[in-house]
């Protein structure tokens, strides 16, 4: 057994002290008042003074960092990526694609799906996130328009066990099947990259629960006559939102409205990093195309912005210090509302007796991360 003392544990609505949490091998086995703890009872007792502890960040969108890239050939990359994230407080992540030819996606998800097989040698892989190609040309962003296609039911046949969220414009698929196909095989239906209307996005429906893939981003402005996607996002309660919050991609104020509308509940912080995360600024390449990062922008030769290169635990505190969130509300949008909409809440996304004990430690002034524990091991611990 092992325990974290003299930390302020952050739980889904609370923040408690004079806790101990206990956990043994990959499990949380209890949360017990400090006065009744004897440290007999344990092989090894972290000390976690000056420390917030969170459930471990879960990062459902992101492409790359430290060099590699979700898309890259080489099998070493993700395990880069895996090695690299605990040091921004994640402890499970969902590798993300981009919109190339079909024989590239499907080379990257079976890549993926033999990673997650694998025992976690940092972050643990929750399957992928398919990002395009069944886009809009017209809000591609960074992604390659030659390379955008029509919706391929036969894709989501075969990679079904893998996919466990596709970025889409709705607007584009003629089949309106696929979304009961996406449905029955438990892969959230994110719309992104999308001019779809107010009307279309009342389609949604069918899917259920739903995501807006980086919201404010790829889209249309809001209009007071014309709400559009962005209207219908931050008024459906069934629309769960991703943010970038690097205060580049979404501006403060906009960071607060989407709070004021969607709540606690409603939101989901992302990265959307590409390679270049952790690798300060110069030029990197994402999707076939070449970026240039400087001074914490990332752009493509026409302006375009990029990704980013935000850390997981920067967009907790950007967001935490741009909107006056209470603390548990923030931290929920980083780990147990993905893991609500994954399908993965009985074991992640909260400090509670019988889940993974993947945890977080968040300095209680920046909130920088000092130490990092996946499925019962510290993978990353700060340098003094």
């Amino acid at each position: 057994m092992k325990a974290v003392v003299n930390g302020n544990l952050v739980l889904e609505r609370e923040i408690v002290s004079g806790q101990v949490l206990l956990y043994e091998g990959d499990t949380i086995r209890d949360i017990m008042g400090q006065r009744f703890f004897r440290p007999r009872m344990c092989e090894e007792v972290i000390d976690a003074t000056g420390c917030f502890v969170t459930a471990g960040f879960i990062n459902e969108h992101i492409h790359g960092c430290g060099g590699a890239d979700a898309m890259d050939e080489a099998d070493h990359a993700l395990e880069t990526m895996a090695a690299l994230l605990p040091q921004t407080g994640v402890t499970a992540f969902l590798p993300t694609t981009m919109t190339y030819e079909r024989s590239r996606i499907e080379a990257a998800l079976t890549r993926i799906r033999t990673a997650r097989c694998k025992k976690p040698q940092g972050a643990r892989i929750l399957g992928a996130h398919m990002e395009g190609p069944f886009i809009n040309e017209q809000y591609k962003g960074a992604q390659d328009a030659a390379a955008i296609a029509k919706a391929d039911i036969s894709l989501i046949e075969d990679y079904g066990d893998i996919i466990k969220i596709i970025t889409l414009a709705p607007e584009t698929i003629d089949d309106k099947t696929f979304f009961a196909l996406c449905r029955d095989k438990d892969i959230v239906v994110s719309v992104g990259h999308s001019m779809a209307t107010y009307e279309e996005m009342a389609g949604m429906a069918d899917c259920g629960v739903y995501h807006v893939t980086h919201l404010f981003n790829a889209m249309p402005a809001f209009h007071h006559r014309q709400p559009g996607l962005i209207g219908a996002a931050l008024t459906d309660d069934r629309a769960h939102c991703e943010l970038i919050c690097d205060n580049i991609h979404v501006h403060r104020t906009a960071q607060v409205l989407a709070y004021k509308a969607k709540g606690r509940d409603g939101l989901i912080l992302i990265t959307d990093s590409l390679r270049a995360c952790l690798m300060g600024d110069g030029l990197f390449e994402l999707g076939g195309r070449e970026v240039l990062v400087r001074d914490g922008r990332a752009r493509l030769a026409d302006g375009t912005l990029a990704g980013s290169i935000v850390t997981m635990d920067r967009a907790v505190f950007n967001f935490l210090v741009n909107t006056g969130a209470p603390l548990p509300d923030v931290i929920a949008m980083a780990t147990i509302n993905p893991a609500r909409d994954l399908g993965v809440a009985e074991r992640l996304g909260s400090l509670e007796k019988g889940k993974q004990a993947d945890i977080t430690f968040l300095d209680d002034g920046d909130l920088h991360v000092r130490r990092t524990i996946v499925a019962g091991e510290t993978v990353y611990m700060e340098t003094p």
